[in-house]
């Protein structure tokens, strides 16, 4: 889980149009999501390379870890886990700033697999768990699975449904636009477990919440 840089990118729109809009992801409405009792939630979140320097747009960022939780759809515990450092390409060394904020090293992406051999081994464990519905604590996640999918020519996993987390909780606890994920875990007595913006941390973190999101 990444926070929002004002960090200017210019897209290639031609490019992205072909490629990078091919698959329509619908944000699923929750009453429709639980509506259809999935039997299991697939709730993913994602590091990315970073800076605060503006020396590469947002547009280049790439996926340097891959933390995922499948959750029970009727006891919303955690069932399995699935986690992967991956090697970007683009912007190969990680700055300061990333390393600092995420606590991923060098060492773990140069010795990580290519982005594509890592949805490989996401893809066959999400196999374990058919019909799972991908969720994210916000659009970020989908978003950059789709962008670095596009790149790489990899395949879209998830189907056409994403789950919207953090939008869902929104509409049931008013957030304001400076709260963070730490802020919402203290406004229900909950402590973080292990470190932020850790790909699989956040992932664990987050399926803690969804008893209090899917709670009536």
């Amino acid at each position: 889980m990444l926070p929002c840089f004002d960090l200017r990118g210019h897209f290639d729109w031609k490019y992205h149009a072909i490629h990078y809009w091919h698959v329509e992801i619908r944000d699923v409405d929750m009453s429709e999501a639980t509506g259809q009792e999935p039997e299991y939630w697939l709730v993913i979140d994602l590091e990315a390379t970073c800076c605060n320097d503006r020396r590469f747009p947002r547009a280049e960022m790439e996926i340097i870890e891959i933390g995922a939780v499948i959750a029970d759809g009727k006891t919303l515990q955690a069932v399995d886990e699935f986690q992967s450092f991956v090697r970007p390409v683009r912007h190969s060394v990680l700055t300061d700033f990333c390393r600092d904020l995420t606590g991923i090293q060098q060492d773990d992406v140069d010795s990580a697999p290519g982005f594509r051999e890592a949805m490989d081994g996401l893809t066959g464990w999400m196999r374990l768990y058919p019909n799972g519905v991908f969720c994210s604590w916000g659009d970020y996640d989908q978003k950059q699975f789709a962008r670095d999918c596009s790149v790489h020519e990899v395949e879209w996993p998830f189907g056409d449904r994403h789950v919207n987390l953090k939008m869902h909780y929104a509409d049931r606890f008013p957030m304001t636009r400076g709260d963070s994920f730490a802020t919402v875990f203290k406004r229900h007595d909950l402590k973080f477990e292990g470190r932020p913006h850790r790909g699989i941390d956040d992932a664990r973190n987050i399926v803690r919440l969804l008893a209090v999101i899917f709670s009536t």
